[in-house]
């Protein structure tokens, strides 16, 4: 059997985040414009970033969550997740973070690295898998990252 992953049905049962190239669900903002975004013309989606592609929606998860710490002073993926990323108002965010904690193999104390290529990628795809319920692919947060 052949499967067209171009077809309509595919394209509205994927997850937002990937239809998107948006893979942390980063919500619209009129104060930003990011690298790779969508022209405003072309945008479907009212409440979400949209990217040219997944390069640069990791580009744009991983600017931000670099952000969080030089701005907001965030250090532990706790801190990120609960002041900022993920608050209680809109998720579950204990879970979330033990979800994050998990992928990455690290404690919900753990104090990531911003500017470390390896700990930001993992950081970014465990968001990415959390958000979107499949796991990240590397060579795209990679990618991402060699856009900063």
């Amino acid at each position: 059997m052949i499967i067209n992953y171009k077809s309509k049905f595919f394209m509205t049962t994927q997850p937002r985040g990937l239809r998107n190239n948006n893979p942390g669900n980063i919500r619209n903002s009129d104060a930003t414009d990011w690298q790779g975004e969508v022209p405003a013309s072309k945008k479907q989606d009212n409440s979400f970033e949209e990217f040219e592609d997944m390069a640069h929606g990791y580009r744009a998860l991983i600017k931000l969550l670099q952000n969080y710490r030089r701005k907001y002073g965030c250090q532990t993926i706790a801190d990120f997740i609960t002041s900022r990323w993920a608050p209680r108002t809109e998720n579950n965010t204990s879970g979330y973070i033990s979800r994050v904690c998990q992928e990455m193999q690290v404690p919900t104390t753990y104090v990531p690295n911003v500017e470390d290529k390896t700990t930001m990628c993992a950081f970014a795809a465990a968001i990415s898998q959390v958000e979107n319920g499949v796991p990240a692919v590397m060579a795209d947060v990679e990618k991402g990252w060699a856009l900063l």
